[in-house]
């Protein structure tokens, strides 16, 4: 039996040597080359293309390369077996690192420092903001690990979940019920939730009147979950403050596109988080093995949740 590596964003040629140096023996087949489709029983993904995965009749694990499975699961001929997801230490790190960079570029007025410089004007700069609260939308792995990174910065946190959730030092809100008042006391609000049909959309003009004149937004979820028309509308009003946004409906975003010169924008081009060939590795190996064995995986998803 082979491996199938499929993907159009990660290339095998950083992907494949950790993986072998730990199982040598293992075949692995870069797609489109994989030989006979009727051999590969574990294939390795991310965002393949429609209809790739149902060529494989005795294909018995789906791994995707990344925590996000949302470019899997758009397949309309997806497979009904076992998908795992990425689940990372580092990759959790990573991503707290990243929201607490912004959360303290937007505390210290960063962007508008920047916006001096290239002026080349010596303005007054504002003293740092007091009281933020930073509200996160999400309390996965990444978002526990950006809550608690947070709260060691001495930030207020509070968290919005679709189900109820409790996180040390974290005010925690849940449901449609909890999401306006989660709103409405978050200064700073960051977006890390996985893209499904519930959450596709959520930052919206709604979502952004309820929190305070003022606040920030940190999205490093999925691009889907903000809808730009209402973030422009909402930063050129004065309503927002600043947004800072490492991923977009499309990117690159088209090159006339407002986002690309708004003022009021940071663009990070999907720097957040990558996941590291090396340290995932061992978890990929795991998992195959698992597969082959019949034994349930790690990090599976539930597809009805979407993640």
């Amino acid at each position: 039996m082979a491996i199938a590596f499929i993907s159009r964003l990660y290339p095998a040629a950083e992907w494949l040597p950790p993986i072998k140096r730990r199982a040598p023996k293992l075949d692995i087949r870069v797609w489109p080359e994989v030989g006979d489709p009727a051999e590969i029983d574990v294939a390795l993904v991310h965002n393949p293309p429609p209809g790739a995965l149902a060529s494989f009749p005795r294909l018995r694990g789906i791994l995707s390369l990344t925590a996000g499975v949302d470019g899997v699961l758009a397949d309309p001929e997806l497979p009904d077996i076992p998908l795992a997801r990425i689940v990372s230490e580092r990759l959790a790190e990573d991503m707290a690192h990243y929201v607490l960079l912004h959360t303290l570029r937007h505390v210290r007025h960063m962007p508008a420092i920047a916006a001096h410089q290239r002026a080349r004007r010596w303005g007054a700069v504002p003293p740092p903001l007091r009281g933020t609260t930073v509200g996160l939308m999400g309390l996965g792995e990444m978002g526990r690990a950006s809550a608690l990174l947070l709260g060691s910065a001495g930030f207020a946190v509070r968290g919005w979940s679709r189900s109820t959730k409790s996180v040390e030092g974290v005010t925690c809100f849940a449901g449609s019920g909890g999401l306006v008042r989660f709103l409405g006391g978050t200064t700073i609000l960051v977006c890390l939730l996985p893209l499904t049909p519930q959450t596709e959309g959520i930052v919206n003009a709604t979502t952004l009147a309820a929190l305070p004149a003022g606040a920030c937004l940190i999205n490093a979820g999925r691009g889907a979950h903000v809808v730009e028309a209402h973030l422009l509308d909402a930063l050129d009003s004065g309503r927002l403050a600043a947004a800072t946004l490492d991923v977009l409906a499309a990117h690159p975003p088209p090159g006339n596109s407002p986002v690309w010169t708004h003022p009021g924008i940071t663009l990070t081009m999907h720097s957040a988080c990558e996941p590291d060939p090396e340290a995932v590795a061992p978890l990929l190996i795991d998992n195959i093995h698992r597969a082959r064995s019949g034994r349930p995986l790690l990090n599976l998803v539930d597809r009805t949740q979407g993640y």
